[in-house]
Parts: C-alpha cells; structure tokens; sequence
C-alpha cells in the first residue's frame, strides 16, 4: 500500500459476512460467496437491508457451530 495514511487491513477483525443469497430467487446453482465483510453486525445488516432488501443474510463467522443429532 502507497499511502501512509491507510491503515493495512486485518481479516481477522472482520467477524460479519454479508451474502446476497440469489439461490433463494434462483438465480444461482453454485454457493453463494460473502459479497461484503464487517466487524459490527449493525452495520452488516444495514448495508445488506440496503443492497438486498429481501434476500440477504449476516453471518457470524466466530458463532460456534450449532451441534446437530
């Protein structure tokens, strides 16, 4: 990076993914990939309200795995 005054991004600290999810308008046969990544849900669900009203989803990429039988 050039510029002195851009911080270098950490992945990590970006725990929100954001998915437009076009199979659920079956626009698409393939996984869906996260479209945008944040570090506070608020702001993931905001902007996917804004980007795609109907179909978006917020995932936690931290949150444990819910244990199935």
């Amino acid at each position: 990076m050039d510029s002195q005054r851009l911080a270098v991004p950490d992945p990590s600290t970006y725990r929100f993914a954001v998915f437009c999810c076009s199979y659920k308008m079956d626009l698409s046969s393939t996984p869906d990939h996260a479209l945008a990544l944040f570090a506070d849900e608020a702001m993931a669900n905001r902007y996917g309200a804004w980007m795609w009203p109907t179909t978006f989803e917020v995932v936690d990429l931290l949150a444990q795995p819910e244990a199935s039988d």
